[in-house]
Parts: C-alpha cells; structure tokens; sequence
C-alpha cells in the first residue's frame, strides 16, 4: 500500500490577523488536504505558532514547488518556518552514563515502533551500557574524561553527532554538564532529563534534596538544554505523591519510572515536530 504524501508544516512569527487564513488558504489553493492544524497565539510575547498537517492532492504540484510558493506566502508575516515529510524520521543521538534506565526504555519504544526516531549511535563516559546497545544493534562509542580534559570528551561526543547527521543529542541520564559552547551550537537539538520537577531541586542529588525537605510530591522534568543549568525550556513533566514513609531510595525508584515517561515522550514530540521554542517557554502542540 502507497504511503500517503503527507508533510508537517511548522510556523513561528510575529502575531497578527489573517494567519490562519493565509496559511489554509494556500494550502487549499495547492489543492492539498489538512490532515489537522493547531494554533496558538501568545499575548504576552504577541508570538504566532502553528503546526499543521497536510497531504498533497491528485492535482497538487511537487514538495518543491509547494515549498518555493509558500515562501511568498511566508514573507510578508516574517515567518519562519519549516515543511518536512511526515515520514522522515529523525536521527538521533543517545548520551548516557552508568544509570541505563531512561536508555533502555528509548531503546525499547524505538525497536516496538512507538518513537519516530531512527537510533544513529549512543555515546557514553562509562562502559557499562555497551551490551545492552550492541545487542539492539546500534554503534556504542565509549568515550571517557580522560588525561587531555572534560573539552576533549565533549568534542568527540559532539564529533559523533556530527559525523551521524543527528538532528537531535537526547541525555538520557547523562551525567555531564555540557559547555555553554555546546549548548549554543545545539540549541533546540539536545533534550535533558531532570530527575526533579524544576524549578524545584535543580543541580546534583535532587532526590535526596526532596527527602530532606519531606516533599508530598516528586517529578520529572525534560527540557531544552541552555547554558543556564536545568533553565532550559521545559517540553515536559510528571509528578508521582509520595509520603513520609518513603526513603531517598524509594524516591529515587518511584521517580525513574516518571523519568522514563516524560523523556519518552519529550522525544516523541519534538521528532514529531510538535514543540515550538517560545523564548524561555515551549508550545507544545499534542
């Protein structure tokens, strides 16, 4: 069965009347279906933000034609914009360090078809994940802090994004801080977990942070990375109660669990191109 030539269109501009309009209007006049739209107009940044999905017709001109159309459409609103096939999966790029569980459960959407992504390699600062990516068949670069720095190690994990043409860097528990050089070169491309519902408990051992404050709740965060420390935009979260009966140890297990859920799915959007940056905000369009 032919798939159907379905493309995701996402737009970014400054707010204003007609945007809608303009939008479904050329799509209409390119004789092209929209499978769904969604639009969100902020009024405390007046930022325009759109996704919408659509299928050419039996009398729709080429992708490339369409696009090149739609830039004279896209200019007077000073949009900024991209058209991409539905189909494209996105490369990635996994870091991990010695916890494997947030990897493991990517690792397992991935191969049951739940995340549109293709898997381009893992990097790691520790060994002990090699066997568990081998087995799912996936190129392990072992790549320690060695002798020559932390610069060193961070331009060989950056080395493999590029060489692999990842569109997104994902740290699943990767206990690395990158450089602000880094981040700048990646914004919007690497995705975080935090193991703490920010802002609350942000840098090392959150966990034990919220035993010793006896917290009633706990969570996870997964957000853009930024030079500012677990600032990044926030794509999303989940929280689980807890109670004084719960140990830092038992937090930690309740915790991985909501961990695996909310990386999972911060993935899943942004290769569904569902997140839009919104300043130190994100638009997230479920």
């Amino acid at each position: 069965m032919t798939k159907p030539d379905r493309y995701i269109l996402t737009i970014t501009c400054p707010d204003t009347i007609g945007l809608v309009a303009a939008v479904s209007g050329f799509l209409r006049d390119q004789s092209c279906f929209i499978d769904e739209s969604a639009q969100f107009g902020d009024p405390s940044t007046m930022r325009f933000f759109m996704r919408a999905v659509f299928t050419r017709g039996a009398n729709s001109t080429d992708i490339t034609s369409i696009k090149s159309a739609f830039s004279r459409v896209a200019h007077p609103f000073a949009m900024q914009w991209q058209m991409v096939s539905w189909h494209d999966k996105s490369r990635i790029v996994i870091a991990v360090s010695k916890f494997g569980h947030c990897l493991n459960d990517l690792l397992h959407r991935w191969k049951a078809g739940q995340l549109a992504v293709d898997v381009a390699a893992v990097v790691s600062n520790h060994d002990d994940m090699r066997s568990l990516v081998e087995w799912h068949g996936i190129p392990y670069h072992f790549s320690p802090v060695g002798p020559a720095g932390k610069a060193e190690q961070e331009r060989k994990l950056l080395t493999v994004v590029e060489q692999t043409e990842a569109e997104l860097l994902v740290l699943a528990r990767y206990m690395q801080v990158l450089s602000p050089e880094a981040c700048a070169k990646l914004a919007g491309r690497c995705i975080n977990i935090h193991h703490s519902f920010l802002p609350s408990f942000k840098g090392a051992r959150p966990y034990q942070q919220a035993f010793d404050r006896g917290v009633k709740i706990i969570g996870a965060t997964a957000h853009y990375t930024t030079a500012n420390l677990d600032e990044g935009p926030i794509i999303d979260q989940a929280v689980e109660r807890v109670d004084h009966t719960h140990s830092a140890a038992s937090l930690v297990a309740v915790g991985r669990d909501l961990e695996n859920v909310v990386l999972a799915r911060a993935v899943r959007y942004h290769a569904e191109r569902r997140v839009l940056v919104n300043g130190s905000k994100t638009v997230v369009f479920k």
